[in-house]
């Protein structure tokens, strides 16, 4: 899908002319990726890279443009299971033209988030900006997500929500990975700021942006320590519940041990006619001897195992 905008009176809108200055192909098909590769003069590993949700985010310098790949949480789905993932935007930066370039649907051109626009080069930082904020916001999602879960494993012995905090702290250390590398993105365009063309005020924002990804990228690694270092514990308490519920069921084993054994005893038909002429309070005794030195033998062997064992 490829959509055009331009900029009118500080405000994304919807373009009509061929040279717009902003395109978005969102999901490019085949027709498209060939109309990028012509017109933009890209290669397919470039074109490729824009669209690989597992590329590393960079920066490469031409003549007249940027390219910048840049990493982007993806909108988040409850089909998933808890599952925060990222994905790649491809952008190539001019002075007369921003393209984007998109694996799905994504709203970059809102403009309740992209009002008071005042160039190319503002637009394209508010892109950059909008991504940290979505990160952050998915950030906090996740932790009232833990610790809703938290309460859950308490009162639950099933995997389910064990496997929900784990594909938490996985999207986590996905965030980790995507900011961090986005933060070599905005260091490389600072330093390059006055080659690309930005403004004293765009360098400032660019300060700001670095600001606030680090504060990103440090409150992400903390509810990431936090949220494995409550996975564990989770899963020690889940262990301490399955061990009192087992001693639980051994108690009551116990209990019913002895009126097993009694209706055992008294229900045992074969010993009375092997046993007919010997009066039974003789043989029953006998019986019950014998079941008492057996279980002593018995407890003597184990005994010396265990300890043979522990030597």
């Amino acid at each position: 899908m490829h959509k055009k905008f331009d900029i009118v009176d500080r405000a994304i809108v919807p373009g009509e002319r061929d040279n717009c200055a902003i395109d978005f192909y969102i999901k490019p098909d085949e027709g498209e990726k060939q109309e990028i590769l012509k017109d933009l003069d890209f290669d397919e590993h470039t074109l490729s890279s824009a669209l690989d949700a597992d590329e590393v985010s960079r920066v490469e310098f031409d003549t007249d443009h940027t390219f910048i790949i840049w990493k982007r949480p993806n909108n988040y789905s409850f089909d998933q299971l808890l599952q925060f993932n990222v994905s790649s935007v491809g952008i190539i930066l001019s002075k007369q033209n921003l393209i984007v370039i998109l694996n799905d649907e994504y709203e970059l051109y809102d403009k309740r988030g992209f009002n008071k626009v005042t160039s190319l080069f503002d637009y394209f930082l508010k892109i950059l900006y909008s991504t940290i904020r979505h990160y952050l916001e998915h950030i906090r999602a996740i932790n009232l997500m833990s610790k809703e879960l938290q309460s859950k494993v308490n009162l639950s012995l099933e995997n389910k929500y064990l496997i929900m905090m784990f594909n938490l702290s996985e999207s986590l250390v996905y965030y980790i990975n995507a900011i961090a590398a986005n933060n070599t993105v905005l260091i490389k365009l600072r330093n390059n700021a006055q080659r690309i063309g930005f403004t004293p005020e765009e360098i400032e924002v660019i300060d700001d942006l670095i600001i606030e990804n680090n504060q990103c990228y440090k409150q992400a690694e903390i509810y990431s320590t936090v949220l494995s270092g409550l996975m564990d514990a989770r899963g020690t308490l889940v262990n301490n519940n399955m061990n009192t519920l087992l001693k639980k069921l051994t108690v009551i084993n116990v209990i019913f041990l002895p009126l097993n054994l009694l209706a055992s005893i008294g229900g045992m038909s074969e010993f009375s006619m092997m046993t007919l002429g010997i009066p039974w309070q003789i043989s029953y005794s006998a019986f019950g001897l014998g079941m008492l030195v057996i279980g002593w033998l018995t407890a003597k062997i184990l005994n010396k195992m265990n300890n043979g064992n522990s030597e």
